[in-house]
């Protein structure tokens, strides 16, 4: 039986159910983060090529600020995969991560601005690009993973699939003023409860 939404539309849940299982093994398989992100990319752009398995509880924009649904979070930790949904408009903060991550555009266009730090603190734009349905961006401390994202679209929300190094919602990370200042946070999650993949009735 498929998972089904408030309004009752039925889900293909086992689209992310695969995906949680491939995502395992392959951390089971590698702890090298370069091989995570390429191999972990193929497997998020393949989640993404559908459209047809989030259930609607995990899309919904808020009118005041966007929103992070926690999908699944490894019992250990070792990654977690999130739903973040853009109203017109909305956009983050500029902020760190802390751990490595991939973001893929399920619905929309997001807009990406990475931010570098200078030698004495401050912060300096590093470039911009759009995200388009069906893309996969990669980020870590590594390879730079200061940046804002807002929604590309002026007049409808977009949703993105994020997949973390960590359960991020648990994290201590930090936001940054322009001159580099930073403030700590814990994201935390919009949501209270998370789809059931393991039904298979």
């Amino acid at each position: 039986m498929n998972a089904v939404t408030a309004i009752d539309r039925p889900v293909e849940i086992s689209r992310l159910r695969g995906f949680v299982t491939a995502f395992a093994d392959l951390i089971a398989a590698t702890r090298d983060e370069q091989a995570l992100l390429n191999s972990g990319s193929v497997l998020l752009g393949r989640l993404i090529a559908k459209d047809d398995w989030l259930p609607d509880a995990f899309a919904r924009p808020n009118p005041d600020r966007y929103q992070q649904y926690l999908l699944h979070c490894d019992s250990r930790e070792r990654f977690s995969v999130v739903s973040f949904v853009w109203g017109p408009g909305q956009s983050t903060p500029i902020h760190d991560h802390s751990v490595w991550g991939l973001v893929g555009v399920l619905r929309g266009v997001e807009k990406v601005e990475r931010f570098r730090r200078k030698p004495e603190g401050a912060l300096v734009a590093d470039g911009e690009s759009l995200l388009h349905e069906g893309e996969v961006d990669a980020f870590s401390p590594r390879i730079g993973d200061i940046h804002r994202v807002t929604n590309g679209r002026d007049a409808a929300p977009s949703v993105s699939i994020h997949v973390y190094g960590a359960n991020i919602g648990a994290i201590e990370r930090a936001t940054y003023a322009v001159d580099g200042t930073p403030k700590t946070f814990i994201s935390g999650y919009a949501n209270s409860v998370i789809p059931n993949l393991w039904d298979r009735s």
